[in-house]
């Protein structure tokens, strides 16, 4: 009987591929895993955000764009509403009082000017700083001139008569238009508006009000309060302003460099 002869068995070395693939199927599935542990429901982290801050502060959350299941069975939490003082503001009562002087004030100026005020030369105006009377020049001085007039100076005089027995700083300013002048007095218009504020200062000492109270001050055409290309905006920046301050000095304080 002839013998069969054995087939030779070839040994099949690409089997780790099977032992790899399933490595790698597993290894995949626990990244997946993993990933899915890890991501946050963006929608229920805010509704979870809202409810905490709703809790603590008293204010009503911000859910939109996420929806929540309400179990109607369990009963909500009850808000305690958390009262917060509110600091009162009190008004202090020498402000008030100061007010109420500085209107006064200003009434009286208004009746002891009051022609003047109706022909427009003379303005009652009260601001941030105080009450200012704004005097129009030609009321008070001749062209290119720093010497009262007799008329001014009764007008000044009465001015004077009612804030000396008060104790508010005054301020005088001097104010020219842009038409420059160059005399042997006045060189420029920052000399003239100087002295012109200066006659009203020395006038309202001489008629008995407190130096220490006063101050004054020349700008020239610095601060003009109508268009100088027209005569009457010019005329109207020719003024002499009288500011009665209403403003509470500071106490001084050294700075230290180091």
């Amino acid at each position: 009987m002839a013998r069969r002869k054995r087939e030779e068995e070839h040994e099949n070395h690409e089997r780790w591929l099977v032992s790899y693939a399933d490595f790698i199927t597993l290894l995949f599935a626990f990244f997946v895993v993993m990933y899915a542990i890890s991501s946050i429901n963006e929608g229920k982290y805010r509704v979870m955000s809202d409810s905490i801050s709703s809790a603590f502060r008293a204010v009503p959350g911000n859910t939109s764009g996420a929806m929540v299941a309400v179990n109607s069975n369990v009963a909500s939490p009850t808000t305690i509403p958390i009262r917060r003082n509110v600091p009162n503001v009190k008004t202090d009562p020498q402000q008030t009082v100061k007010k109420e002087k500085l209107r006064n004030m200003a009434k009286e100026l208004n009746q002891a000017l009051a022609p003047l005020v109706a022909e427009g030369k003379v303005k009652v105006t009260e601001g941030a700083l105080g009450i200012t009377v704004d005097i129009n020049a030609s009321v008070l001085f001749a062209p290119g001139d720093a010497r009262l007039d007799i008329i001014a100076q009764r007008a000044l005089i009465t001015v004077a008569e009612i804030l000396a027995p008060t104790d508010f700083p005054v301020l005088v300013e001097g104010h020219t238009d842009n038409t420059p002048i160059n005399t042997a007095l006045f060189p420029s218009n920052w000399e003239l508006s100087t002295v012109r504020a200066a006659s009203v200062v020395r006038l309202f000492v001489d008629s008995g009000m407190d130096p220490r109270r006063l101050s004054a001050a020349g700008y020239a055409d610095q601060r003009p309060v109508a268009d100088n290309a027209s005569p009457d905006g010019r005329q109207q920046n020719r003024r002499v302003a009288i500011t009665i301050e209403s403003r509470t000095p500071d106490n001084a304080v050294e700075v230290n460099l180091e």
